[in-house]
């Protein structure tokens, strides 16, 4: 054996420090662990760590397309973040595409299909397991929307840049087919990480006509008497209406109930008039009646029943919770039953009254991904399947179309006509601001079925804000309605 002077074996130490090392490095493997397992989330979320940032830039992002087409693309910068989003009309399509900045992260379908556009969903791989345990990125994939391009630009043509909003739904499946804001902007201008990009953002912002506001479906409005579609629909499900053409027994003006503020119209003729004749008409009085008599129970049962109260509705972005106030007395009910009081509602939420009606009562929740696809062009993802809801009986979405019908052949919603097709319409002026001081909104919801077809194939909502004619001049019918009647001409291909 062998002993070094002092005669104590040499190798009890080499044994020690054997020891020792394995020890160091246990305690090392135990820091890596620490290090990329427990602490990564900290490392990769510290802003001085550009590594992630410059990897989710390293290659071209996915494609949104509209009708097979890409309306987005990438630019190769030959910086280090390398690849920069591009917009083909960018305006037209922002309220649906959003913007993806290097800057200022992403919004609305570049946000929510975000995993998709960078690569870093694991169905985009063949190995999806293995991609999930290497947190590797793929090749980017694309999403196909459901967008019709040709309803989308007629309705943004149609706005002309007024500020508004349209939503155009395919009533038997949900299909968004048209979402347009305007004022728009182009999500490019904040694409990339310069200087010019943080003065468009602090612009866009600033701007009082606030361009990059969705209004078609983050901004809520007063329906008016496009709402009167829903009260209608209450009243003929409880049965408090029978028969279209019978009398309403409606006073003209109508005293809100326990108040003395008489409520009045603005024509004549709608003193006990027949549902058929109201609707036809837009009397306030005699839905503000029907509102009271169904009750607030009743009343809420069928707004929740079309999407009012839904916080958790997404396209697959959020959209903004429309409003039917379940904590009301009898006056505030007779104000909410005609889109006034607490009763608001998105454009898109507006287009889906349209399409329960269209559908006959049943309304498929609207959605605006088609699916999402592999670079190749394979499929990775359908739209799902999506829950029906019977909002009314089927035979009160008849008596529903046939007034809606009788708005657009001889009421106030003329404007809306289309020849080969058979149009249903309700029109609505908005009252808003501090004693209704505020320029109405012009409001037309509709549904459109070409002559030879069988079911409708289009519904729509508009609304106008700052309609250009005079206070006393708007209407839905005058402003709102030729722009619902050019996108579901673009639909029915009339």
């Amino acid at each position: 054996m062998t002993e070094y002077a002092g005669g104590r074996p040499m190798t009890r130490y080499i044994r020690r420090a054997s020891a020792f090392c394995a020890l160091l490095l246990m305690a090392l493997l135990v820091n890596a662990a620490r290090v990329q397992v427990v602490q990564s989330g900290a490392y990769d979320g510290n802003p001085a760590n550009r590594r992630a940032a410059i990897a989710r830039y390293q290659q071209p992002r996915g494609d949104i397309l509209v009708g097979g087409a890409p309306v987005t693309g990438s630019m190769d910068t030959g910086e280090q973040l390398r690849y920069e989003r591009t917009y083909r009309d960018g305006p037209l399509y922002a309220p649906v595409t959003g913007f993806a900045s290097q800057l200022y992260g992403t919004a609305l379908l570049e946000h929510a299909a975000d995993e998709v556009l960078t690569g870093t969903d694991p169905m985009l791989s063949p190995f999806p397991l293995w991609h999930d345990v290497t947190r590797g990125q793929s090749r980017a994939g694309d999403v196909v929307t459901t967008l019709n391009r040709a309803a989308q630009q007629a309705a943004y043509k149609g706005l002309a840049g007024r500020k508004g909003a349209v939503a155009a739904i395919e009533p038997a499946t949900g299909r968004v087919l048209a979402l347009v804001s305007s004022p728009s902007y182009d999500p490019a201008l904040l694409s990339g990480n310069g200087e010019a990009v943080a003065s468009a953002w602090a612009r866009l912002n600033h701007d009082p006509d606030k361009p990059m506001l969705n209004r078609a479906v983050r901004q809520t409005y007063p329906p008016g008497s496009t709402f009167k579609v829903v009260t209608a629909a209450a009243a003929l499900d409880a049965g408090t209406v029978t028969d279209l053409d019978a009398p309403t027994r409606s006073p003209d003006p109508y005293r809100l109930p326990g108040t003395t503020t008489w409520l009045t119209n603005e024509g004549d003729g709608c003193a006990d008039a027949s549902l058929r004749e109201a609707f036809e008409w837009s009397c306030n009085t005699v839905f503000a009646k029907l509102g009271v008599d169904v009750g607030v129970n009743g009343m809420s049962a069928t707004a929740r029943a079309f999407g009012f109260n839904d916080s958790e509705l997404r396209i697959p972005f959020s959209v903004a919770r429309s409003t039917f106030d379940t904590h009301v007395d009898r006056a505030q009910l007779a104000l909410s039953s005609i889109g006034q009081y607490n009763t608001r509602a998105t454009p898109l939420q507006m287009a889906m009254v349209a399409a329960a009606v269209a559908n006959g009562g049943q309304l498929h929740p609207p959605y605006l991904v088609e699916r999402t696809v592999r670079h190749s062009g394979e499929t990775v993802s359908g739209s799902g399947a999506h829950p029906v809801q019977q909002v009314m009986r089927p035979s009160t979405a008849v008596q529903l179309k046939e007034l809606m019908a009788d708005v657009v052949r001889e009421g106030t919603g003329t404007n809306a006509a289309i020849p080969g097709a058979v149009v249903g319409g309700k029109t609505g002026t908005a009252q808003h601001g501090v004693g209704n001081s505020g320029v109405p909104y012009a409001w037309f919801v509709s549904w459109g079925q070409a002559d030879n077809e069988m079911e409708p194939r289009v519904a729509v909502a508009v609304v106008v804000e700052d309609a250009s004619a005079d206070r006393g001049e708007i209407s839905g019918g005058g402003d709102a309605a030729p722009i619902a009647r050019n996108v579901m001409r673009a639909v029915l291909g009339l």
